[in-house]
C-alpha cells in the first residue's frame, strides 16, 4: 500500500500539494492607486482600475488560476454554490491569496449572505490592504446589513484608493449612503 501512495506522490507536481507564495506586487499597486488619483477622467481612471483586476486575478500558480476561472465562470453563470465550492477549495489551496476570499465574498453578496460576504472581505483586506474592490464590496454588504456608518468608512477609503469607482455615487447627495449632517 505504501509503494501505491509513493508512486501517485511521484506522479504528481508539487504545485499539486502546496500554493507558492503569493508575489508582493504592492509597489505596483501604490503606482497605480497613484495613477487612479491623478486621473483625469472617470475613463482614465477605470482603465486603471482594469489594471488593478489585472493583478489581483492573477493567481500564484498555475493551479490557483484554473480554480479562481473555473469559479468565476460559475459566477457568470449564476452557480453560486458551484463558485463558492471552487472559491473553497482555492482558499484551502492559497490561503494567503486574497483574491480567493475576495471571490468567494462576491458570490455570498451575489446569494444574499452578507455576513458572510463581509467576514471574506475583512481577510481579503488584511491580505491585500490595498484591494479597492474588496473595500467597495465591503461597503456595499455592510449596506445591505443596515450598517451604514461602517459603510460609508469603507466606501470613503476604496474611493481614497480609486477616486472613480461607479459606487462613489452612493455617498454623493441622494445617494444611499449620503453622509448624515447635523439636521436644523
Amino acid at each position: 500500500m505504501k509503494t501505491i501512495f509513493s508512486v501517485i506522490a511521484l506522479s504528481f507536481p508539487a504545485a499539486t500539494f502546496a500554493c507558492p507564495d503569493v508575489a508582493d506586487r504592492s509597489a505596483e499597486m501604490a503606482e497605480l492607486v497613484a495613477a487612479a488619483r491623478a486621473a483625469p477622467n472617470e475613463m482614465a481612471g477605470r482603465e486603471v482600475g482594469g489594471q488593478m483586476w489585472e493583478i489581483w486575478a492573477e493567481a500564484p500558480d498555475e493551479q490557483a488560476q484554473a480554480i479562481l476561472d473555473r469559479g468565476i465562470l460559475k459566477l457568470r453563470s449564476y452557480n453560486f454554490l458551484g463558485a463558492i465550492s471552487d472559491f473553497d477549495a482555492l482558499i484551502a489551496y492559497c490561503p494567503d491569496y486574497a483574491e480567493g476570499y475576495n471571490q468567494r465574498a462576491f458570490a455570498y453578496f451575489l446569494n444574499g449572505v452578507f455576513d458572510k460576504a463581509v467576514a471574506d472581505l475583512d481577510k481579503a483586506i488584511a491580505l491585500r490592504p490595498d484591494h479597492v474592490a474588496a473595500r467597495a464590496g465591503r461597503a456595499l454588504s455592510l449596506m445591505n446589513l443596515g450598517r451604514l456608518d461602517e459603510a460609508r468608512v469603507d466606501l470613503q477609503a476604496a474611493l481614497d484608493l480609486n477616486p472613480w469607482l461607479s459606487e462613489r455615487a452612493l455617498l454623493a447627495p441622494g445617494g444611499a449612503l449620503e453622509p448624515q449632517g447635523d439636521d436644523i
